[in-house]
């Protein structure tokens, strides 16, 4: 008998018992079978018109912005990875990519990069991504904020799911997949401004796909792990919800940097209504938001762009120098502008408690020219948000930015059916 069949035989709980349940206490003997469960989810899983669509978006956004990123310089590093692996790092390294806020994880740069290489399709892609916002939100906000980069820790199992349905895999070796992938599955906030950032999300992806191959050679695993790599990484198993594939959500970016960073731009930009100011005009830059807000937002004064895309300080003074930040204000050449430099040290930053994710409370700007008048605003949500979702010409905008005019036509109109090529 499967040990996992014979470990729900006896009402979900390890056999091991007696001196061995003793020295390992929960660890062991409350250890449930969260990744059978989320393997028959994903195996068993009936896309709607709603989840394609999605999808598709995804497969669109994910697309643009990894293309962007054809010429970056870290493209020779990630060609050291796999196909999957190389992909999902160009995919996330611009930080442009697509967000699932309630498990704080980019699903897209991890899920469309593994589903094109094994060559799975949409519901290769939905059941891969509806399993890592699951197991995300199973993380919580708990685990992001003890430093774990949760794209890579929820990417890993994630990935795996979505190479092994892609292949076919029934549930218990989609499950097995899932244990494979468990040793790979970690990735760290401290990373945020460096390129190892994006080259742990690449090294999800690939983990991902190497626990499929080796889940459908017959590599035996114990499924249960996952419940004890949860209570290691600060989770706790959640019942497995059916539908939508994707709960919450995905939220599509308008500036290539943190999302913790879109509502201060989108502030700002409200903020100054007429457009960019010269640093000469501004006395002071004051933005008041809640501390968990401020958690991946690192770098406050960043030498080079990577890290300024984890800086406060940074996103506001190129708003204010660039109207809309785009991949140049993010060039380590913009960082380092004198009238850039100035205005970093005119921020003044005020937080208060609460929180709970990226989104929480509202994020005030005020600007303070030097004439004596003073400019503000206040958002909630900001654009590309679930809540607040971008347009059909603020996603062609995107697109046009990332792949050219002449290419952006043929991406906007592409889908799962005969996807574009990646990068």
């Amino acid at each position: 008998m499967p040990r996992s069949r014979a470990r729900r035989a006896f009402g979900g709980r390890s056999a091991r018992t007696g001196a061995t349940g003793a020295l390992y206490g929960p660890l062991v003997a409350d250890l449930q079978d969260t990744a059978l469960a989320l393997a028959e989810w994903a195996t068993g899983f009936v896309p709607d018109d709603e989840d394609m669509e999605l999808a598709r978006r995804s497969l669109i956004d994910t697309v643009a912005v990894t293309r962007a990123a054809d010429a970056h310089p870290i493209e020779p590093l990630a060609a050291r990875l796999g196909e999957a692996g190389r992909l999902a790092t160009l995919a996330h390294v611009l930080d442009y990519d697509d967000l699932h806020l309630p498990s704080t994880s980019h699903i897209g740069a991890v899920c469309v990069p593994v589903a094109l290489a094994a060559a799975g399709g949409a519901r290769a892609f939905l059941a891969g991504a509806g399993t890592m916002a699951r197991l995300g939100a199973m993380l919580g906000w708990a685990h992001y904020t003890r430093g774990w980069h949760a794209t890579c820790t929820a990417g890993a199992p994630a990935a795996a799911v979505t190479a092994a349905v892609a292949r076919g895999l029934d549930a218990e070796a989609t499950a097995r997949a899932i244990a494979l992938a468990l040793p790979a599955a970690g990735g760290l906030q401290r990373a945020f401004g460096t390129a190892t950032k994006s080259l742990q999300v690449g090294f999800a992806a690939d983990a991902g796909v190497r626990a499929a191959e080796l889940a459908a050679a017959g590599a035996g695993s114990d499924s249960a792990a996952l419940d004890q790599w949860l209570g290691l990484v600060g989770g706790s198993p959640q019942p497995v919800e059916g539908r939508p594939a994707v709960p919450g959500g995905l939220a599509i970016k308008s500036y290539p940097c943190c999302y913790a960073l879109q509502r201060p731009i989108a502030a700002a930009r409200e903020a100054l209504g007429d457009g960019p100011v010269a640093a000469a005009e501004v006395a002071a830059i004051a933005v008041r938001l809640e501390e968990d807000v401020l958690r991946p937002l690192i770098h406050a004064r960043p030498p080079t762009g990577l890290e300024a895309k984890f800086s406060l300080e940074y996103a506001l003074a190129a708003t204010l120098l660039d109207g809309r930040p785009g991949f140049a204000s993010f060039e380590d050449d913009a960082v380092v502008r004198p009238n850039a430099q100035a205005l970093v040290e005119r921020v003044q930053v005020e937080t208060f408690p609460g929180g709970g994710d990226l989104l929480s409370g509202e994020v005030e700007v005020a600007i303070e020219l030097a004439i004596g008048e003073t400019r503000t605003a206040t958002v909630e949500l900001p654009p590309g948000a679930p809540g607040n979702p971008l347009d059909a010409a603020a996603i062609e905008e995107k697109v046009r930015d990332c792949v050219g005019a002449a290419a952006a036509a043929e991406l906007l109109a592409s889908d799962w059916g005969s996807p574009p090529r990646l990068g």
